[in-house]
């Protein structure tokens, strides 16, 4: 009988594909196969090919192989991902205000038909689009299986659309933009009989997206012996309120860092 030699294994493997490994020597052996997921025992006739299946080749990665008759010899392959196969994205967050610096990023990880992360580098395709506006196109080389990007939100509020794609395979992400604090507030206001009835002029940004209905506006009256407030939600882009006031006062409005302007209403006659 002649001793198995090391087995000849192959250089390169791709994920589901057969393979080849050739033998030396005669007589009987046993073939042990261990990898990723996989744990294998045959009986081979030494000097024959051995065919391993597809189905044993699914999982990239390091596999052993131990060819055993008298004594055991070992060598290991690797197998590769296969083509990509399917696109996995990931976009943060849902909801974002306008105008911000680096508030969007996303992810891509290109995976196999095995779910295998593909870690040949491959160029990515970022697209934004808010509306009609393409708003970014950027192509990303994957680092480790890995792309990503990071950028700006837009001016106007809406739904931003967002996509990767890479060869035929895309995904699409959506980013709803809303109107980010409101800016140049105005504020107009007349007296009643019995108060002061206050209201701002449509609140909007400063890329002009009106502020979202619930926003809260604080109105604040400032008399010579005090003050009084009063908080009031915009509804229909507008806030209202009315504050009890009898003497000269001057009224003001706020909305989080945002000042509007005051009016200086005389004593009630």
């Amino acid at each position: 009988m002649t001793l198995a030699q090391d087995p000849h294994l192959p250089t390169s493997a791709v994920a589901g594909d057969e393979t080849t490994i050739s033998t030396s020597g005669n007589g009987q052996a046993i073939l042990y196969l261990v990898g990723p997921g996989v744990a294998s025992k045959r009986e081979i006739s030494l000097g024959e090919d051995i065919h391993l299946p597809s189905r044993e080749l699914q999982n990239a990665g390091r596999y052993v192989v131990s060819v055993c008759s008298d004594a055991c010899r070992s060598g290991s392959f690797y197998v590769a991902a296969a083509e990509p196969a399917s696109l996995t994205f990931l976009v943060h967050p849902s909801r974002v205000p306008v105008g911000l610096s680096d508030a969007i990023s996303g992810v891509a990880l290109p995976f196999d038909p095995f779910h295998n992360l593909v870690r040949v580098p491959m160029a990515i395709t970022f697209q934004l689009t808010s509306g009609k506006t393409a708003m970014m196109s950027r192509s990303v080389q994957t680092q480790d299986g890995v792309a990503w990007f990071r950028t700006s939100s837009g001016k106007d509020a809406g739904v931003l659309h967002v996509v990767a794609a890479v060869d035929e395979l895309s995904a699409r992400r959506a980013v709803q933009q809303v109107a980010s604090e409101p800016c140049n507030l105005r504020i107009k206001g007349q007296r009643t009989p019995k108060a002061i009835l206050v209201e701002t002029e449509p609140v909007r940004d400063c890329s002009g997206n009106p502020v979202p209905d619930g926003t809260i506006v604080t109105f604040t009256a400032a008399e010579a012996d005090g003050k009084s407030t009063v908080d009031a939600p915009i509804k229909q882009g507008v806030a209202r309120a009315q504050i009890i006031v009898t003497k000269a006062a001057v009224i003001s409005a706020a909305s989080g860092v945002v000042m509007g302007n005051e009016l200086r209403l005389g004593a009630q006659p």
